[in-house]
């Protein structure tokens, strides 16, 4: 049994337990689209323990392992706040698959009354009677990967399913009782103002809980970077990608969504609590072939491939291909960067919790902005990057134009 490093034991930086959830990850598809860099595989039969077919008991090996490890480390046992079964394609496997791998949650780790636990899907990867069954197996949500309601759009994207999909499932899901989500990319080779705007049109037309809209990024080595070092599809374009965000904002702001997060809207009280877990720096095991895990002040990632990671897992060890701890000056760059990203922002006098800036040396720590770092706030404020009633109020909380230079504004934070 391969053993978890001391640090994961190491409390939040305030002394508190950090809530815990899952992430488990489902490495198969129907078809890998062009621009995805994600840990995915078409072929469904890779051998024993990495097959489609022998997934949840391999998960099940993990599960049990990571548990035992986490007792040997000393954590105490969490019941998970959230779960989130991601991909590649979940919905590949049967729906009692993914119920089985509930299943194994609750008996490994245990699962909080009020969990929250998601699982993707492609609208062409689900029926009716699937939902159905994940409902009633414990799911409470489902986020969907529409990507664009266009069809040359979804062509470009390499995307499988019909526009007129989209609504069907939704309205399956809600029958269910499922709360649903809608991923969007924008900012596709070949997508207009008018594309664009023909989809954010569908999605408030369906009226899903919560949306997602995130940037196409052409990552190296896909097959979609290929094309443009190929001169075959054309790079996607900062300015193009801008202004269809204010787009999104606008499209959703009017719909009565709210921002939460730069990339996420949602209706009041619908807000991803698994994604609120990543950036608020809560503990979480992430299980399955390349999955990432962070617990107290340690990272850690899977094997990559799901034949290896199976054969690790079979002859009884965690399948942890590699860790790093996460020094003092890391966490707080990341609490901030994190941070900035969410709606609430984070608090102007936190910023002088930095590692050369020891609250015994600055008793203002804690109760005002740090004074190095007023006339960059003032500046931030000045260009339209910060709110000026939340610096007001102690806050550095991000403008519409902030969101779209968030990296910026980081960077002014941390100087």
């Amino acid at each position: 049994m391969g053993e978890l490093p001391a640090q994961v034991a190491a409390p939040a930086p305030d002394g508190s337990e950090r809530p815990f959830s899952l992430y488990l990850h489902v490495p198969y598809c129907r078809v890998r689209c062009g621009y995805c860099d994600f840990n995915t595989y078409t072929n469904l039969t890779m051998g024993q323990g990495a097959s489609a077919e022998d997934f949840v008991a391999t998960l099940a090996g993990e599960l049990r392992a990571a548990r035992r490890a986490m007792d040997e480390a000393g954590l105490p046992v969490r019941a998970a706040q959230t779960v989130f079964v991601g991909g590649g394609t979940p919905t590949m496997l049967p729906a009692a698959d993914l119920v089985s791998m509930l299943e194994l949650v609750c008996e490994c780790f245990g699962l909080a009354a009020d969990a929250e636990v998601t699982t993707e899907a492609n609208p062409d990867s689900v029926d009716e009677a699937g939902l159905a069954a994940l409902a009633e197996g414990g799911f409470t949500r489902v986020s969907f990967g529409m990507q664009s309601a266009v069809p040359h759009v979804l062509k470009v994207l390499e995307r499988t399913h019909e526009p007129t999909r989209v609504p069907l499932v939704v309205d399956w899901a809600r029958r269910a009782g499922l709360s649903t989500s809608l991923d969007l990319i924008y900012g596709a080779p070949g997508e207009s103002a008018e594309d664009w705007q023909r989809s954010l049109d569908a999605v408030t037309r369906i009226g899903p809980d919560h949306v997602s809209a995130y940037a196409l990024v052409i990552e190296e080595g896909t097959r979609m970077w290929g094309q443009v070092r190929r001169g075959e599809l054309p790079m996607p374009e900062d300015d193009d990608e801008a202004t269809k965000y204010e787009m999104a904002d606008a499209a959703l702001g009017q719909a009565g969504y709210e921002w939460y997060e730069i990339s996420n809207w949602a209706r009041p009280g619908s807000e991803c609590r698994h994604n609120q877990a990543y950036w608020l720096d809560w503990d979480w095991w992430g299980a399955g072939p390349g999955a990432h895990s962070h617990l107290g002040d340690v990272r850690l990632w899977n094997t990559k491939h799901p034949v290896a990671w199976a054969g690790q897992i079979a002859t009884g060890h965690l399948p942890v291909a590699g860790h790093e701890v996460i020094d003092v000056g890391s966490r707080e760059l990341e609490r901030i960067m994190l941070g900035i990203r969410l709606r609430e922002g984070i608090e102007l006098a936190s910023l002088g919790n930095r590692p050369d800036c020891a609250s015994a040396e600055r008793p203002d720590a804690g109760r005002a902005t740090p004074p190095h770092l007023v006339p960059v706030v003032a500046s931030l404020v000045a260009d339209g990057l910060l709110d000026a009633g939340a610096a007001l109020r102690g806050r550095a909380v991000l403008t519409l134009r902030g969101r779209l230079m968030a990296d910026t504004v980081t960077r002014a934070l941390t100087q």
